[in-house]
């Protein structure tokens, strides 16, 4: 049975992720740090392939210590040593930061250290896990990383780091582990919110001149994504950018 870490796992895009992988009859750890989505996850979606961990991926100790969870929950159903994919997905999930001139340093840093700080620290702790098993990687960055909004620079760099990342790991850690980014474009994430922010919203399609494909996206669309990428389908596949945006980007490019 395959075995999946997801940061960011108990809502959002994250948790979408987690649904379509426990599907899959994949063994899932999802890391959050917010403790009403983890409760909410773990209320809803009892099961035996899954543990959910209360963790800050920007904290060193905090990365150290869900691993060992993660360890332990292993052993504890008899399972071989090592995983087969790590999804980084956590991070500022706001891409608003405000005018530059009035972003203070603190401020900046909070957004590279839950994106960019997060995925270091998650990467460092599974690579020998992951060559156990020669699995994958899939680090989740943004379209915003080639195209924003006005005051989205904490947040664009963030995600600019990450498609850098990506690159960068493919080439030091092949070919026992391909990595490869994800690139999401507006994606309808509220029914998969936690409880309390949750709303229920009908598909919405909207006009093809900003979406080609006619709709706005929501968490399967990415994680039909993250399932190919772990696939053997994929094994040709590292160190590349793949935006899912409904064809948004290449829309707003040829406008312009």
């Amino acid at each position: 049975m395959k075995t999946a870490i997801i940061t960011g796992g108990a809502q959002g895009i994250g948790k979408g992720i987690a649904q379509a992988l426990l599907a899959q009859s994949w063994r899932v750890a999802v890391i959050d740090r917010d403790a009403e989505a983890v409760r909410d996850l773990t209320t809803e979606m009892p099961s035996s392939h899954l543990i959910v961990i209360r963790a800050d991926v920007a904290s060193e100790k905090d990365v150290e210590k869900a691993f060992q969870k993660i360890a332990t929950w292993q052993e504890g159903s008899g399972e071989q040593d090592g995983i087969d994919l790590l999804v980084s997905n956590a991070g500022m999930a706001n891409p608003v930061s405000g005018p530059i001139e009035q972003l203070d340093l603190k401020k900046w840093q909070s957004w590279q250290d839950s994106h960019v700080t997060g995925a270091f620290l998650m990467v460092r702790s599974a690579v020998s896990l992951l060559r156990l098993r020669k699995g994958t990687i899939v680090m989740m960055a943004s379209t915003r990383a080639l195209q924003s909004e006005p005051h989205t620079e904490a947040y664009a760099a963030a995600k600019g780091a990450i498609c850098a990342m990506t690159h960068a790991l493919a080439i030091s850690l092949g070919p026992d582990i391909r990595v490869n980014a994800i690139l999401p474009g507006w994606i309808e994430t509220r029914p998969w919110a936690k409880a309390e922010a949750r709303e229920a919203v009908e598909h919405r399609d909207i006009d093809r001149g900003q979406h080609p494909a006619g709709r706005v996206g929501e968490p399967g669309d990415i994680a039909a994504t993250v399932l190919f990428l772990a696939s053997d389908g994929a094994k040709f596949i590292t160190g590349q950018q793949i935006t899912v945006d409904g064809g948004m980007t290449r829309k707003m490019i040829y406008a312009h």
